[in-house]
């Protein structure tokens, strides 16, 4: 991980980031309007624990708000459970947040909380999933379709667009469960109409996956791919139930299963070197982590951005409902370039 930079150092990097985006505004189209001094209290729910995934974004949290001289509540943490996001954000709302930021799962239970907020006028940055309903002031994300998509094409040129593969499903309850499954099966069945996909709900489960996993390889065991939305949950459950069944073997072996995965994280790397797995998209914790702070004190000071390219590689769109979407690039991550130490899952707890 990169240290934390000097107070010195942070306010100056604060300051840079803070006229980058203005200036990217002016010529692109994405920069803000409005301004004002000190942004409050700024309030930040995590959304649960037992991701590897997630735990690496809670890392960065600190980091970042330190950086962007950002004055951040002791974070909450909903645990997967969009009661306790709801408990959360009211606590967080009570105790003067002026700004708050959270990642729900459930993104279609979110909206009373999130139309109560903005009647307090307590601006909402949501990082990596968008509600079904209701207005936020930016989600920071990355384009969830792509992710789908760019794992059907690795599994449909590794098995020469025939055989069978199975699909470990986020919840569908999710925005990036339904976007990633949909482009997904769409792409399939478009490019690669000769491969079989079995879709199986896991809510982010990992035992759900290896449960799924164990009973498809009983019914089908020339299953060639594996598709795994969610790295940070399903990897060790997946790699267990391979190694079981004596299919944890490298890609020149006949027996190899290719798996392609969502997440970036340093186990998805390290299994990749170990020839343990083939791909991953790596979802950028660090800029989840980072904009998302970023954004929420830019609300709070009343600045506002415009959709279009910005300064660090992304693009704003309109999502409408006067939602913005700020979608962070996510590289898809292979043997060739596994150990580019610019993926942030190369840097966590340096």
């Amino acid at each position: 991980m990169r240290h934390i930079s000097r107070p010195a150092a942070a306010a100056a990097m604060a300051a840079a980031l803070v006229a980058g985006m203005t200036a990217c505004g002016d010529d692109a189209g994405t920069g803000s309007t409005g301004g004002g001094s000190g942004s409050g209290q700024i309030g930040l729910d995590l959304p649960r624990a037992d991701s590897d995934f997630w735990n690496s974004y809670a890392k960065y949290v600190p980091q970042f708000a330190t950086e962007l001289g950002i004055d951040l509540m002791t974070p909450t943490n909903s645990q997967n459970d969009v009661a306790k996001l709801v408990a959360n954000a009211q606590a967080l709302q009570s105790q003067g947040a002026k700004a708050i930021v959270m990642a729900p799962q459930d993104t279609g239970a979110i909206a009373t909380t999130l139309s109560t907020l903005e009647s307090k006028k307590i601006p909402v940055v949501t990082v990596d999933t968008r509600p079904d309903k209701g207005k936020v002031f930016m989600v920071v994300r990355a384009d969830n379709r792509a992710y789908g998509q760019k794992a059907c094409d690795f599994l449909g040129e590794k098995l020469g667009g025939t055989g069978k593969v199975i699909e470990f499903q986020g919840s569908l309850s999710s925005v990036n469960g339904r976007d990633r499954s949909e482009a997904f099966i769409e792409c399939m069945k478009s490019k690669y109409p000769g491969i079989t996909v079995f879709e199986e709900p896991t809510e982010w489960e990992g035992t759900k996956a290896a449960a799924a996993l164990q009973t498809r390889l009983a019914q089908h065991p020339d299953i060639k791919g594996i598709y795994m939305q969610a790295g940070g949950v399903f990897l060790a459950p997946t790699l267990q139930v391979l190694k079981s069944k004596n299919l944890l073997v490298p890609p020149e072996d006949p027996k190899h299963i290719f798996i392609v995965s969502n997440d970036g994280i340093p186990q998805e790397f390290e299994a990749i070197r170990k020839g343990e797995i083939d791909a991953t998209v790596s979802q950028p914790a660090d800029l989840y982590a980072k904009y998302a702070l970023f954004y929420a004190k830019a609300a709070v000071e009343g600045r506002t951005f415009q959709p279009g390219p910005t300064d660090h590689g992304s693009t704003i769109i309109d999502v409408g409902n006067g939602t913005l979407e700020d979608q962070l690039p996510a590289p898809l991550v292979t043997k060739e370039n596994v150990d580019d130490q610019a993926l942030w899952g190369n840097q966590i707890g340096k």
